[in-house]
C-alpha cells in the first residue's frame, strides 16, 4: 500500500455530515415509528363504544411505540452530546456511525414486529437484539473517538471508567430484558425503564475534570 493511500485512510474530517446524517436518520425512524398505529375501518353504524373498545386494544401498541420513541430520542440525545467532544472524524469513525443507524434505522420494524406479536418470545427477543447493538455500538464509536485522539477533552482514568459504565448501561439492560423473556415475552421490555437509573449516573459527567491528564 503506497505511503498516499495510508495517509488518506488516516486523514482527519470534520463531524458536520455525521451529525447531519445522523438527524436525518433519526428524523425519518422516529416518524415511521406511527406507522404501526393505524386507524381501523369500523364496520357501521359506528358508535363512541366501538371506537373505544378499539383505542383499549390498542393499548399495547402505544407502549411498544412510546418506549421506542423514547428510547430513539435517548439515543439521539446520547449522540448529540457526544459529539459536542468529539472534534474530528476518520474512516474508521464514519463506518462505525453508518453501521450503527442501520439498527437505528431497524427500529421501526422492531417496534412493529413487537406490536403485532409481543407475546412470542422470539419477537421480544428481535427487538432487544436490536437494542443491544445500538447500545454496543455507540459504546465503540465513543470508545474509539476517546482512544484515537478524536475527543476535543482529556480523559481521566476516573471520567474514562464513568462515562464506560453509562455507555454500556443499554446493553445491559437490553440482555435483562432477553432474559426476562423467558419468564413473561410481554412484560420484559419494562426492563428499560432502568434507563432512568443510568441518566442519573449521566449526571457525574458534569463532575468530569475535563483537562485531567489522559491514561
Amino acid at each position: 500500500m503506497s505511503s498516499e493511500i495510508k495517509k488518506n485512510l488516516k486523514r482527519r474530517f470534520t463531524t458536520n455530515r455525521i451529525e447531519t446524517l445522523v438527524d436525518g436518520i433519526f428524523a425519518i425512524s422516529m416518524t415511521l415509528l406511527v406507522l404501526n398505529l393505524q386507524v381501523p375501518q369500523i364496520p357501521s353504524p359506528v358508535t363512541n363504544i366501538a371506537i373505544i373498545q378499539y383505542l383499549f386494544s390498542l393499548i399495547p401498541k402505544f407502549y411498544v411505540y412510546g418506549l421506542s420513541f423514547i428510547l430513539l430520542a435517548v439515543f439521539w440525545r446520547i449522540n448529540h452530546q457526544e459529539f459536542h467532544r468529539i472534534k474530528k472524524s476518520d474512516n474508521t469513525l464514519i463506518w462505525i456511525n453508518v453501521v450503527w443507524l442501520m439498527f437505528v434505522a431497524m427500529v421501526p420494524f422492531s417496534t412493529s414486529l413487537v406490536g403485532e406479536y409481543g407475546e412470542f418470545q422470539s419477537a421480544e427477543l428481535f427487538f432487544h437484539f436490536n437494542m443491544f447493538f445500538i447500545g454496543i455500538i455507540a459504546f465503540l464509536n465513543w470508545h474509539y473517538a476517546v482512544n484515537h485522539n478524536l475527543s476535543s477533552i482529556k480523559w481521566s482514568k476516573k471520567s474514562y471508567n464513568q462515562s464506560r459504565n453509562i455507555y454500556l448501561g443499554l446493553p445491559f439492560l437490553s440482555i435483562l430484558a432477553m432474559g426476562l423473556t423467558f419468564i413473561s415475552p410481554s412484560w420484559s421490555s419494562m426492563a428499560y425503564l432502568g434507563i432512568y437509573l443510568f441518566k442519573k449516573l449521566g449526571k457525574t459527567e458534569k463532575n468530569r475534570v475535563m483537562n485531567s491528564n489522559r491514561f
